[in-house]
């Protein structure tokens, strides 16, 4: 006879592993009509929840909150293992104005259009700061999961404000719930936290993801599978080391993965796939788990007010934080109007939002169930509709098309030569030129051209034709004269 436990383990685990499979397979779908797919993994949360057709019963915040942020840790270092040295130069200055000072502006228009709403100031307060970020997994899922042709200097900005606001939002958060709960008065403490938290978090980042390449570069794994496991050790390693010294533990996972990303180490190419795996994997679960935490029944009451302030943060609150933050930075308007547009909410705020519920704050409830429509009302508006504003505001650049095939070379040694991938676009040199013509390194060569379905071999005869892709080998000193030839890699 089967016990009820493991049999309501097992329905548990084909529940979550069927919704799982089921928001795969509708993702191709949605992104064609123009819905973002981290919606569909948040209504099959609800539906799959204890007012759902699945039934399951789960109000376990706190167990939420541990996973949610175990996700974001998993999102953070792959958006940093994808994060260029030079863009983190280039947009630092611009998203870290975005990430402090914005989220504090975000927040206090916010309350106060809570307030006409109806909410106590406390509880406005603190909706504000609950709803003040962008979201990392949001940000990362659209700009990169759905390939939108962003111009870089828009698309990083974005990127790192993601992975930098968080520190600000957690300390308001925590701070107007101490509020909320026992009436206390803020500390005038908050106005160098945030500050100090992300200096500590950028500095142990950094030192985990220099002592991570330095153990990279001095271990031989038998085991390929092994590395990736070790890097995401370094993850977590960064995430507790700073916030037990009081820094942003996610800010040090992102800064870890930067260090981590722009370095030669091995098994690189299979670390990168198998983090953004991981980063899909803590997608998908953040937000279905956390849709199983909504009631549908609770949430008629709060509608008029909710719609009301995700509308409100979407066309206002967003919008004014973001053209006064990046005044100073000389923007074009342009990429300030699509940054203001883009300003993603999705699983954090709902994650913060279940502090309150946590610490017994009064009205936390209706605060959690005010940030379902925020997160929801935002996923349409801005989230669908933002491949349109990217044309509309002639922020879409051109990129080469994907190839039909990928080859990698992961080798637990480090190199000295890597296989690169490039796009003969019509206006190269090397365009309509036999490869035996074209004056490579010494060293170096042509490996495979793809031509649409057709996988040819490289001879010194074969014609390098616009609208091919090709994977060429050379050594790292040679790369920037390859790149001069070549147009730079096509990924």
């Amino acid at each position: 006879m089967v016990t009820s436990e493991p049999f309501a383990t097992a329905a548990l685990v084909f529940t979550f592993g069927l919704l799982m499979a089921v928001s795969v397979l509708f993702s191709r779908a949605l992104e064609k009509l123009g819905v973002p797919i981290l919606l569909l993994f948040l209504l099959l949360g609800i539906a799959a929840g204890s007012e759902g057709i699945g039934g399951i019963e789960f109000d376990n915040y706190q167990f939420a909150f541990r996973i949610g942020a175990l996700a974001l840790i998993l999102i953070l270092f792959d958006g940093g293992l994808n994060t260029p040295w030079r863009s983190v130069k280039g947009g630092i200055g611009p998203a870290t104005s975005l990430a402090t000072f914005g989220v504090v502006g975000a927040a206090g228009l916010t309350a106060c259009a809570a307030r006409l709403f109806g909410l106590p100031w406390p509880e406005a307060l603190l909706l504000g700061a609950v709803v003040s970020s962008t979201d990392a997994a949001a940000v990362f899922a659209v700009l990169r999961g759905s390939r939108l042709n962003l111009q870089k200097r828009a698309g990083v900005t974005l990127e790192l404000e993601s992975g930098l606001n968080d520190p600000m939002a957690v300390i308001l958060t925590t701070a107007l719930t101490q509020v909320a709960a026992t009436g206390a008065t803020p500390s005038w403490h908050l106005v160098w936290q945030a500050p100090l938290q992300l200096v500590i978090g950028a500095l142990v980042g950094l030192l985990v993801g220099w002592l991570g390449l330095v153990i990279l570069a001095r271990i031989r794994l038998r085991a390929g599978g092994l590395y990736p496991v070790l890097t995401l050790g370094f993850a977590l390693v960064a995430f507790g080391a700073a916030t037990l010294v009081f820094g942003s533990g996610f800010l040090a996972v992102y800064t870890a993965g930067v260090v981590i990303g722009n370095s030669r180490t091995p098994y690189r190419y299979g670390l990168k796939r198998i983090h953004d795996a991981l980063a899909w994997l803590g997608q998908i679960s953040m937000f279905l788990i956390l849709g199983m935490l909504v009631f549908p029944s609770q949430l008629i009451s709060v509608a008029p007010m909710g719609i009301g302030i995700a509308l409100f943060l979407a066309f206002v609150a967003r919008p004014i934080a973001t053209f006064l933050c990046l005044a100073p930075f000389r923007y074009p308007t342009k990429h300030v109007t699509f940054i203001a547009w883009a300003g993603l909410r999705g699983a954090v705020p709902i994650i913060l939002a279940t502090i309150p519920v946590l610490a017994g704050a009064p009205a936390a409830m209706e605060v959690f169930n005010i940030v379902f429509f925020v997160v929801f009302v935002n996923a349409i508006l801005p989230g669908a509709t933002l491949r349109w504003a990217t044309k509309w505001l002639g922020l879409e650049r051109t990129l080469p098309p994907d190839p039909p095939a990928v080859i990698e070379i992961n080798s637990t040694q480090l190199l000295d030569g890597e296989i690169l991938l490039f796009y003969i676009d019509e206006t190269l040199a090397v365009a309509g030129v036999p490869i035996s013509k074209i004056r490579l390194p010494e060293g170096s060569a042509v490996l495979l051209v793809m031509r649409g379905a057709a996988l040819i071999a490289a001879r010194g005869s074969t014609v390098l034709t616009p609208g091919d892709h090709i994977y060429l080998f050379c050594h790292q000193h040679d790369r920037p004269f390859i790149d001069l030839l070549f147009g730079g890699p096509a990924t």
